[in-house]
């Protein structure tokens, strides 16, 4: 039987004049594709700075393999935020070639709806919405494009809820719970479309330390559990030191 070699992906990237722009010609092996969950080329970001621009990232290279825990650090204002905006879709770079479970984004025209069903997002901050009960954030996401949850993801939303020790808090708004239970509730919500790709933003950083260690500790559940490919960035030597894998930003590159 002939198996194709590659799968060839003609790269183009969309500028601010929403010109279609040819980059590159990728060649990528089947095997690539089925085993590797996030795949950055080149990828550049930088900002005006008055007369100079500011080169925040320069050339970034990362791979991600599914069901993979990978966690970034580095100093702050090093670019980790910017890095995770590009990876979660919320900015495009200005140059290089982004990939997501086979697809590429750069040439992907609903961002939105890709995000919302394939990224889930955990946040410094709970950011939970304080006019809804626990259940109703968490059901949040599933109404982007629908106009009320199915059957099925209340009840997968019950069973995070449960995972996380929160199912007896179902019925509660934000305020009425501890800061440690608001951000269980927030990584169910980040869950709750099943998504691929879990990116952490300084998922502890708002925490007293017990909280901090539990919350890093069921993102390590979920991922041994689900099987949740996760990306965190996080200052913190403790939380980084449960993942797989822990890369350095540091000049605009990762190491």
């Amino acid at each position: 039987m002939w198996v194709k070699p590659f799968d060839v992906f003609q790269v183009y990237y969309a500028n601010e004049c929403n010109e279609c722009i040819f980059l590159d010609v990728l060649y990528i092996q089947p095997a690539f594709i089925i085993n590797v969950m996030l795949h950055l080329k080149d990828i550049e970001k930088s900002y005006p700075d008055g007369s100079n621009a500011n080169d925040v990232l320069r050339g970034v290279n990362l791979s991600v393999a599914k069901r993979e825990f990978v966690a970034v650090t580095g100093e702050s204002g090093s670019g980790k935020t910017t890095l995770l905006s590009i990876i979660g879709t919320l900015i495009k770079p200005d140059k290089g070639v982004y990939l997501l479970d086979g697809e590429l984004i750069n040439s992907r025209t609903n961002i939105p709806e890709l995000r919302n069903r394939k990224i889930g997002f955990v946040f410094q901050d709970h950011r939970l919405l304080p006019q809804y009960t626990l259940q109703q954030n968490i059901l949040l996401p599933t109404i982007a494009a629908q106009k009320k949850a199915t059957e099925e993801q209340v009840t997968y939303a019950g069973f995070l809820m449960n995972i996380v020790g929160i199912a007896s808090l179902a019925n509660h708004f934000p305020a009425t719970v501890s800061g440690g239970e608001a951000s269980r509730a927030a990584l169910c919500r980040a869950l709750v479309m099943k998504p691929v790709l879990l990116l952490a933003d300084e998922p502890s950083g708002q925490l007293d330390s017990r909280n901090a260690r539990n919350t890093i500790a069921l993102l390590k559940k979920m991922n041994t559990e689900l099987g949740t490919t996760i990306l965190m960035v996080s200052h913190s030597k403790e939380s980084v030191a449960e993942a797989e894998r822990v890369l350095t930003l540091k000049d605009g590159l990762l190491s």
